[in-house]
């Protein structure tokens, strides 16, 4: 914890943290946004929702949403 908090007094070092988490969180928005799409084309040519599920790692819910 001290060693969190020496960094996240440096201003520039705290900058470079928070530009690449939200880089990150932007990645991982893109990804998931572009599964749900993909989950949204199968369920469209009546791919199984087992396979759907199995294919994009969204749970059933998520899936079953989809289709609504």
């Amino acid at each position: 914890m001290i060693k969190f908090r020496e960094l996240t007094a440096d201003e520039r070092t705290r900058d470079l943290y928070e530009r690449r988490e939200k880089a990150r969180r932007d990645i991982a928005s893109m990804v998931r946004e572009r599964t749900i799409e993909i989950a949204g084309n199968m369920l469209r040519r009546n791919r199984p929702i087992d396979e759907i599920i199995e294919d994009t790692g969204l749970n059933r819910e998520e899936v079953e949403n989809l289709s609504v």
